[in-house]
């Protein structure tokens, strides 16, 4: 759903205040200390590979790559990160993976340790058993979208088995169920003690190719609203009362009328239970193919033994998923549950979450209520003139390919000291289809008519060349697809409209006296069926026919990896 700006964009270059990661791990310290951090490469600027899309070929120059961010965070944030994975989704590769525990151990980062492979169980079990040296380096085996099972290899490895990356569903009560589902069952079936959702928050434009995939919902940043929807009182009912480092008991989690349940105890006389009755068709997750199961309300009785028998009261939270009903009640505390010499019972019904625990500090928030929801403003400007930012880059612009951050032109005369700029300069080592383009988003999708106008300043000289553009309708791992209206100029004194970022449907084109090094203003007006296009603030071309898309965001960009700059950007 977009790019995230490396603390490395060049080899000499060192920066650990780009994104909001940074921010975003400081918040969930202050919330938890206990939480856990992981850092996990979806991609690789270009000056790891040499030129080569691959990360491998260098190892040496990739493990100082990840180094360095780990001894940043501690360095300029005091931020452990506790594990580190190698490539997500991606091949691994044995000789990268030795050199980087030996690296990190160099650095004094013992305590960091590895996570292999986050993609699926083989081969990286495989290798395990048969390279003891990668057995020795790697602590736990990572898979993405398990279906909550693993195989007998990983197994065999004794090694701690995570789902490192799961859910991804659409928040809905169905999302909630598939969340519900898997937190029990990836370790009721697949032995897996650790699952984690990708993601957190929806924080992004919902037309995007995940939109509201994450357990909660904050795309409106101009507006404030937000969502605290059914999947973060689905995490609760686990969360409020484990902590990393809690363990899971080994008892058989299977229901006989279906569903699952876990418990867990913090080693020191705590014991929480999680039960969940989710059916098919109400917890199907993104990913993968759910195989057809029943679950029926039942009766089910629980035995306490060994230390603790001598548990007499359990605390008890609740959710029912109404679904057709519509009714749902989330995560509230109903009376404690008496312990008769050792055991108890509850009724079940299906579609049910309980949490019975020795624990008494489960809460559920009594949060003021969000301001209400608005679309993005209709008339918006921003001249980038902020000396300090709180972050990296400009609110609301939502970087597709490439990553524009706020800069400063010392030598500027005063027009344009605070810009906006462009700053991949070479490919990445891709993860997804990254476009040739870069390209940043903004505004409300469903825009149909709209003025667009920004000041343009083409550094790359003979073939440099930025756009602005309307109706875009595109983004994230579809953005090579995108389609919209694209002005173009060109640092050869061209101009170009196209249909698409990929310049290939070409509506117009020209001269229009446009040269790199310099400061142009670009507009453009699309009306129904109709754009024009406007520089310096005189018509350049007009009566251009529109016929697809109907509707979409603004953006700019550039037509290559190159720096260039905008600003005063104003799209009503």
């Amino acid at each position: 759903d977009g790019t995230e700006p490396s603390h490395m964009h060049y080899e000499n270059d060192e920066n650990y205040f780009r994104g909001y990661e940074w921010w975003l791990m400081k918040e969930a310290k202050k919330r938890n200390p206990q939480i856990k951090l992981i850092g996990l490469p979806w991609t690789f600027p270009a000056w790891i590979g040499k030129g080569e899309n691959w990360p491998y070929d260098y190892p040496d120059v990739t493990a100082y790559y990840i180094i360095s961010w780990i001894l940043g965070a501690k360095q300029y944030h005091d931020l452990n990160i506790d594990y580190i994975g190698i490539w997500n989704e991606r091949a691994f590769n044995s000789k990268y993976i030795k050199l980087l525990r030996y690296t990190l151990d160099k650095h004094g980062l013992q305590q960091v340790r590895i996570i292999a492979s986050d993609r699926l169980w083989e081969p990286i079990s495989f290798v395990l058993l048969l390279d003891s040296e990668l057995h020795g380096v790697i602590d736990v085996i990572g898979a993405h979208y398990p279906g909550t099972k693993t195989v007998q290899n990983a197994l065999l490895t004794k090694k701690k088995l995570w789902s490192s990356e799961d859910y991804s569903t659409f928040n809905d009560e169905v999302g909630a169920g598939c969340w519900a589902r898997i937190l029990n069952q990836n370790y009721v079936n697949g032995n897996m003690t650790s699952t984690i959702a990708w993601n957190l928050v929806a924080s992004y434009y919902e037309e995007l190719p995940f939109g509201r995939c994450g357990l909660m919902t904050a795309q409106e940043p101009w507006s404030g609203h937000y969502k605290v929807e059914a999947p973060i009182w689905i995490t609760a009912h686990t969360t409020q009362f484990t902590q990393p480092g809690w363990s899971y008991l080994q008892v058989d989690g299977h229901l006989e009328g279906g569903g699952s349940f876990v418990a867990l105890t913090d080693g020191l006389g705590n014991l929480t239970i999680i039960i969940e009755t989710m059916t098919h068709n109400h917890s199907q997750c993104i990913r993968p193919p759910l195989p057809h199961f029943s679950v029926t309300p039942q009766r089910a009785t629980f035995y306490l033994k060994g230390s603790f028998y001598m548990v007499e009261t359990l605390q008890v939270w609740h959710s029912r998923l109404g679904f057709e009903s519509g009714n749902s009640s989330l995560f509230q505390q109903l009376h404690p549950v008496k312990v008769w010499k050792g055991s108890f019972s509850l009724d079940l019904n299906v579609d049910e979450l309980y949490t019975l625990t020795t624990l008494k500090t489960g809460q559920k928030c009594g949060c003021p209520e969000p301001p209400p929801p608005q679309p993005f403003p209709s008339n918006y400007k921003d001249d980038f003139n902020i000396r300090n930012p709180p972050f990296s880059e400009a609110p609301n612009f939502a970087d597709q390919t490439g990553v524009f951050e706020y800069f400063i032109n010392a030598s500027d005369p005063g027009d344009h000291v605070f810009t906006l700029r462009q700053v991949v300069v070479h490919r990445p080592i891709t993860w997804a289809s990254d476009a040739d383009q870069t390209i940043s988003l903004i505004g409300n999708f469903r825009w149909v008519n709209m003025t667009v106008t920004c000041d343009i300043y083409i550094e790359k000289q003979r073939d440099g060349g930025v756009f602005i553009a309307g109706r875009v309708d595109n983004g994230g791992i579809y953005v090579r697809r995108t389609q919209g209206v694209f002005f173009w100029v060109f640092a050869d004194g061209t101009y170009r409209v196209t249909g698409d970022l990929a310049g290939e449907e070409i509506l117009m084109k020209g001269l229009s006296g446009v040269r790199d090094n310099a400061w142009h203003t670009l507009t453009l007006n699309i009306q129904g069926t109709s754009a024009s296009g406007l520089l310096n603030g005189y018509p350049l071309w007009e009566n251009v026919t529109i016929s697809k898309p109907s509707n979409g965001w603004a953006a700019i960009g550039t037509r290559s990896f190159e720096f260039a700059q905008f600003d005063n950007f104003h799209v009503e």
